[in-house]
């Protein structure tokens, strides 16, 4: 009998519902929230209410794309945490109240795990997915984290940020280089334009594998404002350039931390996941890197590096597999490792 998982998103301003069955995505719907774009980041309030307003249509458009009914699902999976807590209860009273409605299981799943995971999404039997034990660089606006991964169910977390997340140095550099939220995107445009070389940032000289990044923000801030003190459109004259440094730098602090990391373990497979693995750059990086090593690179399409519900459904799907359930009395949680 097929296994039938509907998973939803809803950690953070992103609504998402996906259909994935025996291991294969049949539907991944995602609702965006602009709200946000005028306030330069993620307000929490607005944030749950527009994940009230969207949930039961994306949901009941991922069914649809999927050619089938609630009644055909096996189970759901949702995420429980980490995120924001009203955005969190959302999803998690929905799939409560569709879990008791159907009488069908429900399956918890760590947002972490899901980005981890998202490299076993296949749309087609015979689609390429890592084997495990494989090095997964998580890299997102809030987490910025190496993961050695021997199974779904079985992650170490080898290093992470003590500070600022890689996607927060984007989106703060951003913020006061005048550009619209979030940042990291077009600072990834910009720095297709501009010369890497331009500008020297500061990089943290920390042992082991922790990440550290408030000193390059800091550093950037310091850059803008001396140069402003002699030219005021210093920031207009040089937006490429700034953005093609900052994204060097930031490429370079991951990839230094993610070759010791491989070099530490030995595993020939490297992974990345989270938004900022979106990053044209980040992706460029990590490609280059494994190739001229000969080790296996697995790089998400887009669509799965930002929130998305697929990647909680096919999480769920294992957890399934192992009869893992959630009991109804559990409740969200905002901050949690992996």
């Amino acid at each position: 009998m097929a296994i039938t998982i509907l998973g939803i998103e809803s950690s953070c301003d992103d609504t998402s519902a996906a259909v994935i069955r025996d291991g294969l995505l049949l539907s991944n719907v995602i609702a965006s929230q602009k709200v946000h774009e005028e306030y330069g980041g993620v307000v929490p309030e607005l944030a749950s209410r527009a994940h009230q307003q969207n949930i039961v249509p994306v949901v009941d458009t991922a069914l649809s794309r999927a050619g089938i009914s609630k009644e055909d699902l096996t189970a759901i999976a949702f995420t429980r945490g980490p995120g924001l807590m009203g955005s969190l209860l959302v999803g998690t009273s929905f799939a409560k109240g569709l879990s008791l409605g159907l009488r069908i299981p429900m399956v918890d799943v760590n947002h972490l795990h899901g980005h981890v995971l998202a490299h076993f999404i296949r749309r087609a039997d015979g689609d390429r997915v890592p084997e495990y034990p494989f090095l997964c660089l998580l890299i997102s606006g809030g987490n910025s984290q190496l993961i050695l991964v021997r199974n779904y169910n079985d992650m170490e977390i080898l290093g992470h940020t003590i500070d600022d997340a890689a996607g927060e140095a984007f989106d703060k550099c951003a913020k006061v280089m005048g550009l619209p939220y979030p940042g990291g995107p077009h600072i990834d445009r910009l720095a297709a334009e501009g010369d890497p070389k331009a500008f020297k940032f500061a990089k943290p000289h920390l042992p082991g594998l922790d990440y550290s990044f408030s000193g390059l923000k800091t550093s950037f801030l310091y850059t803008l404002r001396d140069n402003l003190k002699t030219d005021p459109d210093f920031i207009e004259h040089h937006r490429a350039d700034l953005a093609a440094s900052l994204q060097h730098t930031i490429i370079s602090i991951l990839m230094d931390k993610l070759d010791k990391a491989v070099k530490l373990t030995g595993v020939r497979t490297v992974a990345i996941g989270g938004g900022v693995s979106a990053n044209s750059g980040v992706r460029d990086a990590v490609a280059r890197y494994c190739a001229e090593r000969g080790l296996n690179a697995f790089i998400p399409e887009r669509t799965f590096t930002t929130d998305n519900a697929a990647m909680v459904a096919i999480a769920g799907y294992y957890k399934y597999l192992d009869k893992d359930f959630c009991a109804y009395s559990s409740v969200p949680y905002a901050r949690v490792t992996i």
